[in-house]
């Protein structure tokens, strides 16, 4: 069994001391120059999370390579030398969230368009990560492949694992599209079952996901 680990957010959406990586990722992923690190104890956390980032983390400049690659790994991320290319990777592209929502899923290794969908009339970008990914378990269960889905949403990854989804948009006409989509793939997790891994594609170390739509 593998040792419990906090992590401590200095800097990051909502700064504080996590008892799981997943729940440190949603506080630092895309959140420019977050500053966290992982510690053995609850009381080394408490005390580092206390004293501030720059007596623990570094004066102000980023960790180093070897610290960084340390933490990674000791918060059980992939290196660049791990991904999975036997793979299909998926993203969403948006023009305001909410507004328009279309979204595809590719072939990691060869950045091929597998299947797409869009664009949907209004969501959020949190629904449309949650729709491709289940579109992309669908489709390799049809094709009865145990590929590996990426998805760089940490949100959407963790509705997929609990089989619900928790998002603020109404529920109206100009939504009703994508809640029709988002309830049908709810069903289809809660009536369907599968092997393939639901996995975080790590942005700052392998770069932009290959279903990227470039509208950053």
């Amino acid at each position: 069994m593998a040792k419990q680990k906090f992590y401590v957010v200095w800097v990051g959406r909502k700064p504080g001391v996590y008892t799981s990586w997943t729940e440190c990722q949603e506080q630092i992923n895309k959140f420019d120059d977050a500053k966290f690190k992982s510690y053995e104890t609850r009381a080394a956390a408490d005390q580092a999370y206390k004293a501030g980032w720059k007596k623990n983390w570094g004066q102000g400049k980023q960790p180093s390579n070897s610290t960084a690659s340390t933490t990674r790994k000791a918060a059980g991320a992939q290196s660049a030398e791990e991904i999975d290319y036997n793979s299909i990777s998926v993203d969403v592209g948006t023009s305001g969230n909410p507004g328009p929502v279309e979204y595809k899923g590719v072939d990691t290794k060869t950045g091929e368009v597998i299947f797409a969908k869009g664009p949907i009339q209004r969501g959020t970008n949190n629904l449309g990560e949650f729709l491709a990914i289940v579109h992309g378990l669908a489709y390799l269960q049809k094709m009865g492949s145990n590929k590996t889905v990426y998805s760089d949403s940490v949100n959407a990854i963790k509705w997929v694992k609990q089989r619900a989804v928790s998002s603020t948009l109404t529920r109206d006409a100009s939504t009703q599209e994508i809640w029709d989509l988002v309830d049908r793939a709810v069903h289809w997790l809660k009536t369907n079952k599968y092997d393939n891994k639901v996995v975080k594609w790590q942005t700052k170390q392998w770069g932009e996901i290959k279903a990227d739509y470039g509208r950053k």
